[in-house]
């Protein structure tokens, strides 16, 4: 590939800070390194907690179909399924459908901290394919005007044979916990890697415990002194006829020898609750409710929406918004246009609170019958797609009106004053006009 910047290559500055570069993370504290306690990336992935949290926000995320949406005239957002960049969402590149490609973009951001994704355009300039590289052959450089390039080594998932530096607009750069530099991000396993190390050494440790017959090692105390010739002949036997595939056999010792075990058993080193503390400790780092990667026990609520929109809020909805606004970004959409992911099919609720949601959108004329059956993928059936609503039901205008009136609360037409002149000049009295009514009555009945 043609580099228009070799040139500049010698102005450019790698970040000063090398922390999230490399798959070990040096130094927990001072001193992990010379006692051999570096948290090694590889290893930590393998630790459960640490790999349920990984996969669990990938697959969640990856899942939601990502979408075109254009605001029409009425200010309603509409879905564009045709188009380059709607093909793009559902297809960004040859080798990867939307599921893989953001399980891959999420895989790295978590693990990395940082996800770069080329742009891969035609003759016109128009982008075509979009790829995601491996973090650990991309470097940020920074100008001495400030301009951010990225040197990427070969790689022919990107199709690279050479090192190249291109500048910022050619490369999607999502970023995570920008602690120590704008352009270098941290993954969460930055704060959990000890504790992510912690339970790995005890899984470990349990696993070779039970390998051997869950027997404890020991000392053998015999009376009186040994020569190293033979301290070493009763340690190779024992070994050989007690431990491993011979674990739990009887032992057999003379001379006043015994036999004096000195580890804790699993109970005593409490390795179940040490193991649910190094888990907790994952998951908080990761923002994931515990009882979802199965530390601890699920919540007592039924309410699985109020759960879910939790989970959401406060793990997931960063992560989505951010590759909402880096993907407007790349295409270029104004106010009127975006990119969205369809947060409906994570929070979904059960069928009879979806009814009743539903229904009591329909009674208030905020979706139509039809909109409501599209919403549990049924047809459309006539006359739904008008709003209804009960005949009783007043504006707040005429509200307003019936108040500003003399009498508020009268109903019906007012009745009108007698005219004196009709009666000779003189009112009747409501006596007589009960008397009256009460004649009319007989004379009818007559």
């Amino acid at each position: 590939m043609w580099n228009p910047f070799r040139k500049k290559e010698k102005s450019l500055q790698q970040p000063a800070t090398g922390r999230g570069w490399f798959n070990i993370i040096r130094e927990p504290f001072a001193g992990a390194w010379q006692r051999n306690l570096e948290i090694n990336q590889t290893t930590v992935l393998s630790y459960y907690a640490v790999f349920s949290c990984i996969t669990l926000i990938a697959s969640d995320i990856s899942k939601m179909p990502s979408r075109l949406l254009r605001r029409d005239s009425q200010g309603v957002w509409q879905e564009q399924e045709s188009g380059q960049i709607a093909k793009l969402l559902k297809k960004p590149n040859a080798f990867q459908n939307r599921i893989q490609f953001y399980e891959n973009w999420l895989n790295s951001k978590l693990c990395y901290g940082n996800t770069y994704v080329l742009k891969i355009r035609n003759n016109s300039g128009e982008i075509i394919e979009l790829r995601i590289l491996d973090p650990n052959k991309v470097v940020p450089l920074v100008a001495e005007d400030g301009s951010v390039f990225y040197q990427i080594s070969p790689d022919n998932i990107s199709g690279l044979e050479t090192q190249v530096t291109v500048p910022a607009r050619e490369i999607i750069h999502d970023r995570f916990n920008c602690f120590f530099h704008p352009l270098v991000g941290l993954s969460p396993i930055y704060a959990c890697g000890l504790a992510a190390m912690q339970g790995h050494h005890i899984q470990e440790g349990s696993a070779f415990f039970f390998k051997n017959g869950g027997k404890p090692s020991g000392v053998i105390e015999v009376p009186g002194s040994l020569t190293p010739e033979n301290a070493a002949a009763i340690k190779t036997n024992w070994d050989t006829g007690y431990t491993g595939e011979n674990a739990g056999k009887t032992g057999i010792l003379s001379n006043g020898a015994k036999y004096n075990p000195v580890s804790m058993s699993a109970v005593d080193a409490q390795l179940v609750e040490q193991q649910k503390m190094s888990a907790a400790v994952v998951c908080s780092a990761f923002h994931i409710p515990a009882y979802k990667v199965g530390v601890g026990d699920p919540p007592s609520s039924d309410n699985i929406e109020a759960l879910e929109q939790q989970y959401y809020s406060q793990c997931l909805q960063v992560l989505i918004e951010s590759i909402e606004l880096l993907l407007d970004e790349t295409f270029d959409l104004n106010g009127n246009t975006g990119t969205e992911f369809d947060v409906g099919a994570l929070l979904r609720m059960d069928t009879e609170r979806r009814i009743k949601t539903l229904g009591e959108a329909v009674k208030n004329t905020i979706m139509s019958p039809n909109e409501a059956r599209k919403k549990e993928n049924l047809p459309p059936v006539p006359g739904g797609n008008s709003l209804y609503l009960q005949q009783q039901n007043f504006s707040l205008e005429a509200l307003s009106r019936r108040d500003a009136s003399e009498n508020p609360f009268a109903t019906g037409s007012q009745p009108t004053e007698s005219n004196p002149a009709d009666t000779g000049g003189k009112a009747l009295s409501e006596a007589e006009i009960s008397v009256t009514k009460t004649l009319i009555r007989g004379m009818i009945k007559q």
